[in-house]
């Protein structure tokens, strides 16, 4: 009886250090939390400091009145650039860029790139002192969670800045005005509200450093807004400045839809996911390999696709026009791989 006496008192005791063991451990995350809060609180205002006046206004002039979005100032050897949507400045007559300190210059349009809602434009007239640009970061190193921030100019608010993290990374949007239903593919999805203005603005990770532009938002939604990643920046920026666009976007030339439970089920398939082809183009890459109505896209260059997303953002990323790709299909619940020489998209509508 003693012995079993003892041996209950011992696991009390043994339960009750634990207990306060990880009180203790709960303890510290809570300060260590707390002071990785108040660490970012105090950061920011110093983060805002330093790259605030490198965000500009835009203004257009078009056929139907005014326009205005946001851009922010990049040294692209050695010749300093302003870089902002391409939906910006579509269809203006005229643009102005206006600096954090008030003044304004007018600004030509140097190159455009609807697929990826980029533009870049030159400034007239302004001393070399208004120049104050940022550093580009590769978009690869995002992960969701990480916090970023936009600075821009909300319905001509001048100089605002909105925080959040990345919520999402590999969706696509689609600005049929701009790019003819094609997908605007990698796109970075946050929760930093935007509104109307932001647009061309930069979208900024912890350093300052850019790792998108602020692009879009949906409406009569809460927290969730889009970014152009700031690889497409990087990989576009030279061929808009020297030839005024770009037109290494690869092209399948093929129509479809997301794979899911109820298509796979009429389709008398079980496989759930992928793109189902649902139309190829007469002479088009797709057609020209041979991929075929109700092929099940499954897979690219050993690639998981999942989806639409997944499949736009893999070419956009990875590849070039004139490539050889191996698509992964499923027809009639076979799997097959099919070489496909990537083509070029067509020129943008307009």
């Amino acid at each position: 009886m003693l012995a079993r006496a003892y041996g209950t008192s011992g696991a009390a005791i043994n339960k009750t250090a634990l207990i306060l063991e990880l009180q203790s451990q709960v303890q510290d995350l809570q300060a260590k939390v707390q002071a990785l809060e108040m660490n970012s609180t105090a950061i920011l205002p110093d983060l805002y400091e330093s790259v605030k006046d490198s965000v500009v206004l835009i203004r257009g002039v078009t056929n139907n009145g005014t326009v205005q979005g946001s851009g922010f100032v990049y040294n692209f050897t050695s010749s300093m650039v302003i870089i902002t949507n391409n939906h910006v400045v579509s269809g203006t007559t005229s643009v102005s860029v206006s600096f954090s300190d008030g003044n304004a210059y007018p600004a030509t349009v140097k190159g455009t790139d609807p697929y990826s809602d980029l533009a870049v434009l030159s400034v007239t007239g302004a001393p070399k002192t208004e120049y104050k640009p940022l550093q580009i970061a590769s978009s690869s190193t995002l992960r969701v969670g990480n916090p970023v921030l936009a600075i821009g100019n909300p319905y001509g608010l001048i100089g605002s800045m909105t925080t959040g993290v990345v919520s999402a990374l590999g969706r696509t949007i689609t600005e049929d005005q701009y790019t003819g239903g094609y997908a605007i593919a990698n796109i970075i999805q946050t929760s930093v509200p935007i509104n109307p203005g932001n647009s061309g603005g930069p979208l900024l990770n912890s350093d300052g450093k850019v790792v998108g532009i602020t692009a879009a938002i949906v409406a009569d939604s809460q927290g969730l807004a889009f970014a152009i990643p700031s690889n497409a920046i990087l990989r576009e920026i030279s061929s808009l400045i020297e030839t005024g666009t770009y037109t290494g976007h690869p092209y399948l030339g093929v129509t479809g839809a997301d794979m899911d439970y109820e298509t796979a089920q009429t389709m008398h398939t079980n496989v759930t996911y992928g793109w189902v082809i649902g139309g190829t183009v007469p002479g088009g890459p797709a057609a020209n390999a041979g991929v075929q109505v109700n092929d099940i896209i499954i897979g690219m260059n050993g690639t998981r696709i999942r989806s639409r997303d997944d499949m736009s953002s893999y070419l956009e990323e990875n590849t070039l026009p004139g490539q050889t790709i191996i698509l992964r299909v499923v027809r009639s619940n076979q799997t097959r791989e099919i070489p496909l020489i990537l083509g070029t998209r067509p020129p943008p509508p307009g």
